[in-house]
């Protein structure tokens, strides 16, 4: 009898949840600063200092069509102990050709799943040693991108300003091409003039079962770096899932006077300050509320 050993079911869950995370979190802030400034009645500023972490063009995506290419026996156990011991030819031979009978369509699906990463990468192929170059003068030809550097490893170190009127709805990021499934921030305009403040992106954790953190029970793309920094093995897994940045930073909402802050989710509330009032949150792994306030923008 053959059994797949924690580690092996771990990699597998991993593995199978790239295929998810395409319809989920495959974009994470790790260090930085935000800040969103009601300015007036009309008008807002938007800042953003510090890291993206893009899934699609780390080591961690490429890991399953690597694991593909070549043929690597599975560990055989005993039927009733289960401890490890050598496997049989027969069962080598078993292995193999199991392995064989799927490379169509191991083929199949690498394909289909890189064209379903590039489609959510604005049409960039991942698998382009290139890639990384082109997101960064994707980003610097829109507005409001003013700095794009690739770091490592799917880890991009931006800064970001925006300013505009409270006509229309906000999210950051907003990249052309890419769908928006993982905004950081949102401005959801009400009416009497009410201003819904949503950052689902600065929470580590929030509960919601998508892509690879349902597969391994974290709540985020920025849980699973927990899992590269215990040092109990360098292998592959381990490196790509200790390259994606944990999140670490602070969000600040700033109001102008006259503004009242209806709701928020901060520990100490609203701060007085003389242009305003303050609202701040400190993020980090353990962060498991989405920051939120509802602001009267037009004071009453």
């Amino acid at each position: 009898m053959m059994i797949v050993s924690d580690i092996r079911l771990r990699a597998a869950a991993l593995l199978t949840g790239l295929a998810l995370v395409l319809s989920g979190c495959f974009m994470t802030p790790g260090r930085f600063t935000a800040e969103l400034a009601i300015t007036g009645p009309d008008s807002f500023t938007f800042r953003y200092d510090g890291e993206i972490f893009f899934l699609g063009l780390s080591k961690l995506a490429q890991m399953g069509a690597a694991a593909d290419q070549v043929f690597k026996p599975q560990a055989c156990y005993e039927d009733e102990s289960f401890e490890e011991r050598a496997c049989t030819e027969d069962e080598l031979a078993k292995q193999r050709a199991d392995w064989d009978a799927g490379a169509e369509q191991r083929a199949a699906e690498a394909k289909k799943q890189g064209e379903q990463m590039a489609a959510l990468m604005g049409g960039i192929d991942p698998s382009n040693p290139k890639a990384a170059e082109e997101l960064v003068r994707l980003l610097q030809r829109q507005k409001g991108w003013e700095r794009v550097v690739a770091k490592s490893d799917g880890v991009f170190d931006v800064s970001y300003r925006a300013s505009g009127t409270l006509g229309h709805d906000f999210t950051f990021p907003a990249i052309e091409g890419f769908p928006p499934i993982n905004p950081f921030v949102q401005l959801f305009l009400r009416k009497g003039g009410q201003v819904r403040v949503n950052a689902p992106g600065f929470a580590a954790q929030n509960g919601e079962p998508s892509g690879l953190g349902a597969m391994l029970g974290m709540g985020s793309l920025a849980g699973l770096a927990a899992l590269g920094g215990k040092g109990e093995s360098e292998d592959a897994e381990t490196d790509a899932l200790k390259a994606i940045p944990q999140i670490d930073g602070t969000f600040t909402i700033r109001s102008a006077p006259g503004m009242r802050i209806l709701a928020n989710n901060t520990d100490e509330g609203p701060a007085a300050a003389p242009t305003g009032e303050t609202l701040t949150w400190t993020i980090t792994p353990r962060t498991t509320q989405v920051p939120t306030a509802l602001i009267a923008a037009n004071g009453r």
